[in-house]
């Protein structure tokens, strides 16, 4: 923009979103901050939880129990500890560090979460995020699967006290091994203090999720928490004044609206609902091993299930 012939460039942050915060139980804290009021998708990202960080007591654990999905994508990524995933398909995998579990539901499917057996006699530390990838219209009703790549397989780009790792997508002219339906970008960006990593104005849709730390942009302050939505077509700087941990994500606008219910996500109504009645009638496909399911919202339940 150019103001009496001086060029006015904006600021490359549109919006901070704030996390919502919740106690599932046991102690057991997430960070929101997908969707929100201000701003409900980033690109395909529609869904941004942080779990944790959390110490398991020995003999607790986390116990999410099989639950449904439509429309989208689960992406499960963890800092710390181990959770153990049982689907629909008949997948049992179990979640690692660094590792990306890719489940995408499609017309329909269900999976629980939950610490594995050795790891409840001894208890530890768990944290990590998972997101949700809304699918396009054309695939929100392709067959359900699931994808496991371990950390090894992922790029890791070092510079300057910057070390990425590209966990789905494009970014830095590296390209992740995970399989995706759109073109998008996830990240995971350790900063060393005084550390800059640059976001390039590449992709339509960019946000930065500050998982610890602080994050610095321009002279402007960002504690943990925060989701940090950039103005497209801007590159931004990024540096971190302490030690950081960023989830760097983005991609392009999605082909119209998504509607979110629950667990649920598509561009129909009428599509949650079907799902709504096949869940609570239990005409929805199980996981096999499991005995027990998380009800319908509504129903009665005493236990508080994620997400």
């Amino acid at each position: 923009m150019r103001i009496w012939g001086i060029v006015w460039r904006m600021p490359p942050v549109e919006m901070v979103i704030v996390p919502r915060t919740g106690d599932l139980g046991g102690g057991f804290q997430v960070r929101r901050a997908l969707p929100s009021m201000r701003r409900r998708m980033v690109g395909p990202f529609i869904f941004l939880d942080q779990m944790g960080p959390i110490v398991l007591a020995p003999g607790k654990g986390l116990d999410v129990r099989p639950h449904p999905h439509i429309g989208l994508a689960t992406v499960t990524y963890l800092f710390e500890g181990e959770i153990l995933h049982r689907d629909s398909l008949g997948t049992v995998q179990p979640i690692q560090a660094g590792a990306v579990n890719w489940m995408t539901a499609g017309r329909g499917i269900s999976h629980s979460e939950r610490t594995p057996k050795e790891l409840r006699t001894t208890g530890g530390r768990l944290s990590g995020i998972q997101i949700w990838v809304a699918l396009s219209r054309r695939e929100e009703e392709i067959e359900p699967a699931f994808a496991h790549t371990p950390a090894a397989a992922l790029p890791v780009m070092e510079d300057g006290g910057a070390r990425v790792r590209l966990i789905a997508g494009a970014l830095y002219g590296k390209r992740s091994p995970v399989a995706t339906r759109s073109e998008l970008f996830y990240a995971d960006a350790a900063l060393q203090p005084g550390a800059r990593l640059e976001m390039p104005a590449s992709h339509e849709e960019r946000a930065v999720f500050v998982a610890a730390g602080k994050l610095a942009i321009e002279g402007e302050s960002f504690p943990e928490g925060q989701l940090v939505v950039l103005r497209p077509g801007q590159p931004a700087a990024l540096e971190a004044p302490e030690p950081a941990r960023l989830m760097l994500l983005g991609g392009a606008s999605m082909d119209g609206p998504r509607h979110i219910w629950w667990n649920l996500v598509s561009s129909s109504r009428e599509q949650i609902e079907q799902a709504k009645s096949d869940w609570a009638a239990g005409r929805f496909p199980m996981v096999p091993g499991e005995t027990d399911r998380i009800p319908l919202p509504g129903q009665k339940t005493t236990v508080p299930d994620y997400p």
